[in-house]
């Protein structure tokens, strides 16, 4: 079994803070550095699961490394370098309060909400008649916001998020031109592959008065893609689209009778399972960015990455 990063307890110097999300470890380092550590935990229904994936951290981390340098000339970003397969420096911006979320195709939760009679998404229209997985004639932008309180992310207009003055109007605007550039080139990488990206999310921060992109991009993880090739005869005869997510690790656990539930039970994930898991993240990697994938030196993980950063660190 090879070994999962599930935890990790630096201490840099200049460090002035941590947080621990559901998959990733963020280092504040002189309140104007972030080091982002990305582990191997996985998480499905807001639940962080009791084992790690290995190598799915290196996969994730490559994979928007590898995005956010090809888009770069499209809108700047929080990434200085990435130091160590499972790390990224960048720049500490100030996150704004909305995730932008690109759709070009009718499905996940954007169909069961027209399923059950909503004709509009975040205050855009949907025409009558459409079927799930179908195209939309241009992707549409529907941007959620943290709720309040809890971790589930919340549908909001356009429209509300500048009466609320959750973003200026002018900022708005320009994180709706950055996020459907990004949407369009992430389009064109994956068609290379023979693949749709369907849907994803972009998260955009603000430092010296200038918008970053910030966060990991076009990653399983924060995007779903289709297989191009069958996806119309599919479609023509109602059947279910091939996907390439991650949502195959939330239909094992529901077949399992876990969703996340008060009172369900995480189902037991045996190393055969892990190691299938594992597997998968790989085969992701070399299908959305057409590279062979090559494991990080094994031996002591937790050295190798506190020393890269260490050495990265130094010389910022």
């Amino acid at each position: 079994m090879e070994k999962a990063i599930v935890k990790t307890d630096f201490h840099f110097e200049g460090q002035t803070g941590l947080y621990v999300g559901k998959v990733r470890d963020v280092y504040t380092i002189k309140d104007q550095y972030l080091a982002m550590v990305v582990s191997d935990r996985i998480s499905a229904f807001d639940v962080v699961l009791p084992k790690g994936i290995p190598y799915k951290g290196q996969v994730l981390n490559q994979i928007a490394s590898k995005f956010l340098d090809a888009t770069a000339d499209i809108c700047p970003n929080w990434k200085i370098a990435s130091p160590d397969p499972m790390a990224t420096v960048g720049h500490k911006c100030e996150p704004f309060a909305v995730e932008m979320i690109v759709r070009a195709y009718l499905t996940g939760s954007s169909w069961r909400d027209y399923k059950a009679g909503a004709r509009e998404i975040c205050g855009v229209p949907i025409p009558d008649g459409m079927r799930e997985h179908q195209r939309f004639e241009r992707p549409i932008v529907t941007p959620t916001t943290k709720a309040e309180q809890g971790s589930h992310d919340q549908n909001i207009s356009k429209a509300e998020i500048l009466a609320r003055g959750i973003v200026s109007e002018e900022d708005y605007e320009q994180l709706e031109k950055y996020a459907l550039a990004l949407f369009a080139r992430g389009t064109e990488m994956a068609a290379k592959q023979g693949l749709i990206l369907v849907d994803t999310k972009y998260e955009f921060g603000k430092k010296d008065g200038k918008i970053y992109l910030i966060d990991e991009i076009h990653t399983p993880d924060s995007s779903r893609y289709f297989y191009a090739d069958g996806y119309q005869e599919r479609f023509d005869k109602g059947e279910p689209q091939r996907q390439l997510s991650k949502e195959f690790v939330r239909e094992w656990l529901m077949e399992n009778g876990f969703q996340g539930k008060k009172g369900q039970q995480v189902p037991h994930m045996s190393d055969e399972f892990v190691n299938s898991v594992s597997d998968r993240y790989i085969e992701l990697y070399e299908r959305i960015t057409g590279e062979k994938f090559v494991k990080a030196e094994e031996g002591d993980i937790m050295a190798r990455i506190e020393g890269n950063l260490k050495n990265m660190l130094a010389r910022l």
